[in-house]
């Protein structure tokens, strides 16, 4: 699969299939379902990417013709966290490609107040330091929600981590660099940057009311 560097960690998917998928995600008459299964048919893609360099077990196996010596990727070994709420639909694609990975939740709110990033739910498995953490979620706008999450996962001492989303803005991905410098990103592009609002542009809008059809 074609992909690009932009920057020393950042890494554009840019297979014409994911961004075909990806053109139809952005069109403002698709439909929350179908956005919703575009955002898993990407995540899926991604995935073969972003495990390209992963470890595989030599594994003893007999094919209808004789025995042989086979690998295996030890999915067991990945764990795909989800930033609540939009987070959950590049998982299930994630996990659609790798059905043995493991699964965890993260859940960020702003605090109005204090401009702060408030957490208000964490769930990983256990024994994280043998295992590759891949942060998911639809986009980095300014990378704040990213951020937390990668420093809350970091918490945790996994052995790899990795944060993986559709779109990003150049500002989330400078502020996410500035942070955590060793952490790579995958994505399927870095568009033009942010708007008054804090969206990305041109983006394809809020990814959490587009997935789950709540606007």
């Amino acid at each position: 699969m074609a992909s690009r560097t932009l920057h020393s960690r950042v890494h554009v998917i840019d297979h014409p299939l994911v961004q075909h998928k990806l053109t139809l995600m952005r069109k403002r008459e698709t439909s929350s379902s179908a956005f919703r299964r575009l955002a898993s048919e990407i995540s899926g893609l991604l995935a073969y990417e972003v495990t390209r360099h992963h470890p595989l077990t030599p594994t003893r196996i007999n094919t209808p013709m004789r025995p042989m010596t086979a690998f295996l990727l030890d999915g067991k070994k990945l764990v795909v966290i989800s930033i609540l709420r939009a987070g959950i639909a590049i998982a299930d694609g994630i996990i659609s490609a790798i059905p043995s990975a493991r699964i965890g939740h993260i859940g960020l709110y702003r605090d109005r107040r204090t401009e702060m990033t408030v957490e208000y739910y964490f769930k990983a498995p256990r024994n994280m330091s043998d295992r590759t953490a891949l942060v998911v979620d639809p986009m980095v706008a300014t990378g704040h929600s990213a951020e937390a999450a990668i420093a809350r996962v970091k918490s945790t001492s996994p052995k790899e981590l990795v944060f993986i989303c559709l779109i990003a803005a150049p500002e989330g991905v400078e502020y996410l660099h500035k942070y955590h410098p060793d952490v790579p990103i995958y994505c399927a592009a870095v568009d033009e940057g942010l708007d008054s609002s804090g969206y990305i542009v041109p983006g394809f809008g809020d990814a959490g009311d587009r997935i789950f059809g709540t606007k």
